[in-house]
């Protein structure tokens, strides 16, 4: 089992790594293999809606020149697809947006001459998020264009782990949350083992 997880967050020491290394480390024990792209790391430029990629068959097709590929490459090898981003304004970082909006062109050729199927098929969806108010408030429309984004890609939401920051002096990472999250891997890993 493959997981391509990627992170959203700008900040290596911030409350989205941090939610993200007990999940990773959880993965390892159950012998996940994972790639983990922080994609504020990647030249990743955002989609032209030029669509061009719609008419090129069984490849990416992009007519932009960067890091798209090797990210594109790695979700079409793994079995599930986790996106990490903490929320700044009610939505996903600009690089996730970009990726997004790349990822659901270039595989999903639905308005070129020919229509072909989903590249994504089936591939199962996941989200470790953050936001500065109650995950029904702060992650609510994230959720929801999720689920969209993932229906229209014939893609398979299995949910979301989300943890807010109230910005005070509690600390973002007690034990609960570690708990919560490691719990959140060994959920999706068995849903995942189930779908296969």
């Amino acid at each position: 089992m493959k997981y391509t997880i990627l992170m959203g967050s700008p900040n290596r020491d911030g409350n989205t790594a941090a939610l993200l290394r007990p999940f990773v480390e959880e993965n390892q024990e159950m012998g996940i293999e994972q790639d983990v792209i922080w994609l504020y790391e990647r030249d990743i430029k955002p989609c032209r809606g030029c669509k061009a990629c719609q008419n090129a068959k069984d490849c990416l097709g992009c007519v932009q020149k960067d890091e798209f590929q090797p990210v594109f490459d790695s979700i079409q090898t793994s079995d599930v697809l986790v996106l990490a981003t903490p929320i700044y304004s009610w939505f996903c970082t600009p690089p996730m947006k970009a990726v997004m909006d790349r990822l659901i062109y270039a595989g999903c050729k639905y308005y070129g001459a020919e229509k072909q199927p989903s590249a994504y098929w089936m591939k199962q969806v996941a989200s470790i998020t953050t936001c500065g108010y109650k995950p029904e408030y702060g992650a609510d429309l994230w959720e929801e264009a999720l689920k969209r984004w993932c229906k229209h890609g014939e893609m398979d939401y299995l949910g979301m782990y989300c943890r807010r920051d109230t910005g005070k002096k509690e600390e973002f990472m007690d034990e609960k949350t570690e708990f919560d999250v490691r719990d959140f891997a060994h959920a999706l890993y068995i849903t995942v083992g189930h779908s296969m």
